[in-house]
């Protein structure tokens, strides 16, 4: 797809599981259901749909999704089952590999987000139990781009999230020196701004990509779904879901009237739609054309 002399592809990561209750948090089951059937453990199905943009002269990746360290206990956990590398995938949508990538944005970095950011230095039927010196960036050529605030709630976390936080996809960046610490909104390259905002955490930000005329807006874990659009639908996860509730009153209007193509990460079968009003209600409609212009 392109967005003005910018163009932007959706890179799935494998698809995982997260309980629906928690994903779905004061919204009774009886609803919820009907619009993200659980499994037989109550779980629904999640993807991590990161963004690949070529400028022309940068190529960059926001979020690296779920990542390939999954091993045992915790992969039956979360429910994985990884068809491809992310790296195949990357080349296949893409048409680069992973040493193109010239910046890696992390819009914060629990593992669902950041967990590519590094893989194994070994074959993944060899890999050894996890350990953050067995783990490599996978990305050997890019800056890592991670807010300050950001890093320092990963090494620091509340303990409501502190299960979501891997040293692994962040320790090995600081040993090869690709990690940059950057302040809380930013601009890494033209028409691109990153943006804090309170409500699934504390320093988790969003994505907005303004060119010729058109907005590309990434939501990230405060409308995690296009399921997520009602105003009550928030995660049982976010920190402070008042706020989260306040943003989706002050974007979505704004998104609907602005006709922003909007970015759902953990929307597995939707990760681009547009937004309208109807019949009182906003809901998410399919873009068109996602062919390539």
């Amino acid at each position: 797809m392109l967005l003005g002399d910018y163009r932007v592809e959706v890179i799935p990561d494998t698809d995982f599981k997260l309980d629906g209750g928690a994903m779905f948090g004061v919204v009774p089951r009886v609803l919820w259901e009907r619009v993200c059937p659980p499994d037989e453990l109550n779980r629904v199905t999640l993807t991590a749909n990161c963004l690949f943009i070529d400028t022309g002269k940068k190529k960059l990746l926001i979020e690296t999704g779920m990542g390939e360290k999954w091993r045992g206990k915790e992969a039956r956990i979360y429910g994985i089952e990884r068809k491809r590398p992310f790296a195949d995938s990357l080349r296949e949508i893409a048409g680069c590999g992973t040493e193109d990538i010239d910046i890696v944005v992390n819009t914060h970095l629990h593992f669902d987000h950041a967990g590519g950011n590094t893989v194994g230095a070994h074959p993944p039927r060899v890999q050894p139990p996890p350990t953050t010196a067995k783990y490599q960036p996978q990305f050997v050529n890019a800056r890592y781009l991670v807010s300050r605030s950001e890093f320092e709630k990963a090494e620091r976390p509340h303990e409501r999230e502190r299960a979501s936080y891997l040293e692994a996809n962040w320790e090995p960046l600081i040993d090869s020196k690709q990690l940059d610490l950057i302040p809380d909104e930013y601009e890494p390259v033209e028409g691109l701004t990153v943006s804090q905002v309170r409500g699934h955490s504390e320093t988790m930000q969003t994505v907005k990509v303004t060119r010729g005329g058109q907005t590309l807006f990434g939501f990230f874990d405060m409308i995690p779904t296009r399921h997520h659009l009602p105003l009550p639908w928030i995660m049982s996860y976010d920190l402070f879901p008042s706020e989260t509730l306040e943003f989706k009153k002050r974007i979505l209007p704004t998104a609907v009237e602005e006709n922003w193509i909007c970015h759902f990460y953990h929307d597995v079968e939707m990760p681009l739609a547009r937004l309208i009003e109807l019949d009182g209600k906003i809901v998410a409609t399919t873009l068109p054309n996602l062919a390539r212009q």
